[in-house]
């Protein structure tokens, strides 16, 4: 079996996306079943590591948005439909 090489760490990803794209791969690895148990468990740490930082950059667009929300420049009495960032609860 080939060795597979070391996975990238959150910090050295471009993008939102491609960290998410990234969370998605690893998930899928996790659910393989031929998987050996510290793979796994690496990708799962991983996983946690991006899940974590993924969350805090959408804490961060969410309060850019209140923001722009709140501004001096929205138009008074108009509110727009943000139901793409409820976090349905």
């Amino acid at each position: 079996m080939a060795k597979k090489t070391a996975p990238a760490k959150s910090g050295g990803m471009k993008s939102f996306e491609e960290r998410l794209g990234r969370l998605e791969t690893l998930g899928e690895q996790i659910r393989r079943t031929d998987i050996p148990l510290d793979e796994a468990l690496k990708a799962f740490e991983e996983g946690i590591r991006l899940a974590k930082a993924l969350e805090k950059d959408l804490e961060k667009i969410d309060n850019r948005i209140e923001i722009l929300m709140n501004s001096a420049d929205a138009p008074a009495g108009e509110t727009p439909e943000l139901e793409l960032f409820d976090d349905g609860e």
